[in-house]
């Protein structure tokens, strides 16, 4: 079996996996990055979920690299389509979600594109189709990790002084014997107001299988009816006010029923604009477009049962229901929907096969809300970010902050049948010590299995933020090395950590609020 030798390796090729090898590219290290899927990228490009932001993020609130690779995106479409509307925050797709609502492919282009000087110079090695299936530990120090390529079946190992999961459940941890958590914390435990009185490490948020439609009005591109579609046609769970399959649903901070459209109408809030990547209104074409819509919806979480920490039948099943479920939702919409006519059916909807470059249709991997957590030295918790909790602007001012964002609580249906929590949460900070195991010495968590609760991984999730921590793992990375220190001294040795996060802030990164946000 081959064996490779690297600077860093870093599982996991999703925004946090991307953006942990372009800071560790940057400041000279040799790097291997695996991804799962042949699709880099992660949330905006293989599991098909555009950039879900903040208010400020077109001025502040995320790294240098990070608007590169938005300014990147609205180039894409600028510099190759003939665009009617070139307002100075061009919008590809007008979505209601973000300001940068645009094709996964595009963003794919992006990251490949920011990755490729490091690719031309072998600096960076990125192979797809590749899950890690065993870790050697000595002590408190992993020493490589195997691969194995899914379509091959050829497996190498590789050894490196560092590694970081960034993977979307944190898939290294179990494999490495990494201290992890999943599920709700106890009260007693964390404090929190909103936590449970008893830990459940089965009560996960849904995930959700992604898919893209256009909109191709007087065409009838109904799909063949899925084999599950009479199960999730009358499925009504108890949380929910009506059939899942309809336009109603829970309000996810009231919890009162909420009535959804599917395109923008006089009630209802219009479901086709949320995630829309297309607006044909702003490009002209040589062929007649569609709108198209990204469907990650309220109507397709899947919370049955998760597919991580369970036996390989079990997960399967669960891939296989969620994916019948997206599927049904589309031949629901395309055959029974209601119209404000008194028709119903919209078959017009055409399963965008090409967007994702799946026999199915969907999304290459599933969207994962909640990962498996690391135990960290740092645990961010409801009170952290909380307005009840923190006078001024902002939540807690960690002294070993490398980066900042912003959300609200945002919890979807879990896996035990809770409905949704949606909360507030003050603009927030990064701690370094979430992202460092405590019993290990050279894995960084880079992605959303950082040490949050099952809480306050609800706005610690979102793109910018995992970008940011992914970032801070490469560069931290490359600290250690130079300074022939660990991230654990690092964090604890005031003179060390200044000097990190001085170099945080000349490379771009954003360790503070504005002032105004202080006062």
């Amino acid at each position: 079996m081959k064996t490779v030798d690297k600077d860093v390796v870093i599982i996991g090729g999703g925004l946090g996996g991307c953006a942990a090898a372009l800071s560790a590219c940057a400041n000279g290290l040799h790097v291997l990055l695996t991804e799962e899927t042949d699709w880099i990228g992660g949330q905006v490009t293989s599991q098909g979920v555009p950039p879900d932001e903040h208010q400020w993020i077109e001025e502040f609130g995320s790294t240098k690299r990070y608007q590169d690779y938005r300014k990147k995106v609205r180039d894409t479409y600028l510099r190759t389509m003939d665009v009617k509307v070139t307002k100075t925050l061009f919008n590809p797709g007008n979505g209601l979600v973000s300001s940068i609502c645009h094709d996964p492919r595009v963003s794919l282009h992006v990251l490949n594109e920011m990755l490729l000087p490091y690719v031309l110079t072998s600096q960076l090695t990125i192979v797809l189709n590749t899950v890690a299936t065993s870790v050697e530990r000595n002590g408190r120090t992993l020493t490589s990790v195997t691969y194995k390529n899914t379509v091959t079946g050829k497996e190498e190992v590789v050894t490196a002084p560092y590694f970081i999961d960034a993977t979307e459940a944190g898939d290294l941890l179990p494999l490495a014997a990494v201290d992890y958590v999943t599920g709700a914390e106890a009260k007693a435990d964390t404090h929190e107001p909103h936590a449970m009185k008893v830990a459940d490490s089965d009560d996960i948020q849904a995930f959700t299988y992604v898919l893209g439609m256009e909109y191709r009005l007087g065409e009838n591109h109904t799909i063949p009816k899925p084999e599950m579609y009479e199960f999730w046609k009358e499925f009504h769970p108890a949380i929910w006010p009506d059939n899942y399959l309809s336009f109603f649903a829970p309000h996810p901070i009231t919890k009162e029923k909420r009535e959804y459209t599917l395109f923008r109408e006089e009630t209802g809030f219009p479901l086709w604009e949320y995630r829309r990547s297309f607006d044909k209104q702003q490009f002209n074409t040589p062929v007649d477009a569609g709108d198209v819509s990204l469907m990650n919806w309220p109507q397709s979480d899947y919370f049955l049962g998760n597919i991580y920490d369970v036996p390989d039948v079990e997960k399967e099943k669960h891939i296989y229901q969620a994916k019948q479920l997206s599927l049904s939702l589309l031949y629901w919409l395309q055959t029974e929907a209601p119209r404000p006519d008194g028709s119903k059916g919209y078959p017009g909807l055409k399963l965008r096969k090409d967007l994702f470059a799946t026999e199915d249709g969907l999304a290459k991997a599933a969207y994962i809300r909640e990962s498996r957590r690391i135990k960290a030295e740092y645990t961010i918790v409801e009170q952290d970010v909380s307005p009840d909790f923190n006078e001024g602007k902002t939540g807690k001012l960690y002294v070993d902050r490398i980066g900042i964002g912003s959300y609200s609580i945002d919890l979807h249906p879990s896996m035990t049948g809770r409905t949704y929590l949606d909360i507030k949460a003050l603009p927030f900070h990064i701690p370094l010590g979430a992202l460092i195991p405590k019993d290990t010495d050279n894995l960084l968590a880079g992605s959303k299995n950082i040490g949050t609760t099952h809480i306050t991984n609800g706005c610690y999730r979102l793109h910018p933020t995992e970008w940011n921590i992914g970032e801070a793992c490469g560069a931290l990375v490359a600290f250690c090395m130079k300074n022939n220190t660990d991230p654990k001294t690092v964090r604890e040795n005031k003179l060390l950590l200044t000097e990190f996060q001085d170099q945080l802030r000349a490379d771009g990164f954003e360790l503070e609020w504005p002032a105004e946000f202080y006062r």
